[in-house]
């Protein structure tokens, strides 16, 4: 599979391993997060290949150049959990093993509660359910590193600041942990493509949200990743994870890891995954 449609729009899709004769449970997807895409998981990818695993990576709505509706409705969460759940039907691969980095992570949880039917096992990168998330920000400093999803809540600023300010936006990612080569390609596949504005209205249409979303459980087995050196999410969050599970789970610390895992750390999170699955 190249491609996929879903709600009238079109998504890029990134198909590798096994596909002809592969098990309902070999095949895994893979979702990417904030301000990336789906080629963050290529040296995951190729290690879960080397273990037998399909792996499906998409650019998800807001970064394929044929899913980029305007205004920031289009880009709810349930909308957002809703190409996920397409894809995988139409892969007629279920349940699959689905694994979410950042963003991505948030649809994971949000598809594993509504659609434990497609879903066999789930792998959450950095980002805990929202219930956690939320409910660690009264406990630890978890508000203050979100400072940046009230400033994305600006019209146009955020946009403007990164095509003509880039050094800002650069500087920011590193001070979160990316490295030249990461900045590099956030400016080449995200920004230079267009897909950076639309990419925001995620964080823009978090008002729109149903209230359900924040309570959120999930009863497929779960391990959640968080590395030490994550500038972004707090232990805390990573901590309480496990409320919102009703199935075994299991809870990785990368010491010293910081928030972006799929590429700094391919073989671990590679290893996590292959243990959920087999």
């Amino acid at each position: 599979m190249e491609q996929f449609s879903n709600d009238g729009l079109t998504f890029d899709v990134f198909d590798s391993g096994e596909a002809e004769g592969a098990s309902p449970s070999g095949t895994v997807v893979l979702l990417h997060g904030f301000p990336q895409t789906s080629a963050i998981w290529s040296d995951v990818s190729a290690i879960l290949n080397a273990g037998g695993l399909r792996t499906v990576a998409f650019d998800q709505r807001g970064y394929s150049p044929g899913a980029r509706p305007d205004g920031r409705r289009h880009y709810r969460i349930e909308l957002l959990v809703g190409d996920t759940a397409a894809l995988i039907e139409q892969l007629g691969a279920g349940p699959v093993h689905l694994v979410g980095h950042d963003w991505g992570a948030v649809v994971a949880w949000q598809l594993a509660a509504t659609r434990p039917d497609l879903v066999a096992t789930l792998t959450s990168l950095s980002v805990p359910s929202t219930g956690a998330f939320l409910k660690s920000m009264l406990s630890s400093a978890q508000l203050l590193r979100s400072w940046y999803m009230g400033f994305f809540q600006l019209p146009l600023v955020p946009e403007v600041l990164a095509d003509r300010v880039p050094a800002a936006l650069d500087k920011t990612l590193e001070l979160n942990g990316m490295n030249a080569g990461q900045i590099a390609a956030v400016h080449s596949e995200v920004i230079a493509t267009g897909a950076f504005g639309y990419a925001v209205n995620w964080y823009r249409a978090l008002p729109y949200a149903n209230p359900k979303f924040f309570r959120s459980r999930v009863a497929v087995p779960t391990a959640h990743v968080w590395g030490e050196g994550d500038a972004a999410l707090d232990r805390r969050g990573a901590e309480l994870a496990e409320e919102y599970v009703d199935a075994p789970f299991e809870l990785h610390v990368i010491g010293r890891g910081g928030h972006w895992l799929p590429e700094h750390y391919p073989e671990k999170v590679a290893e996590i995954v292959l243990g959920l699955s087999g």
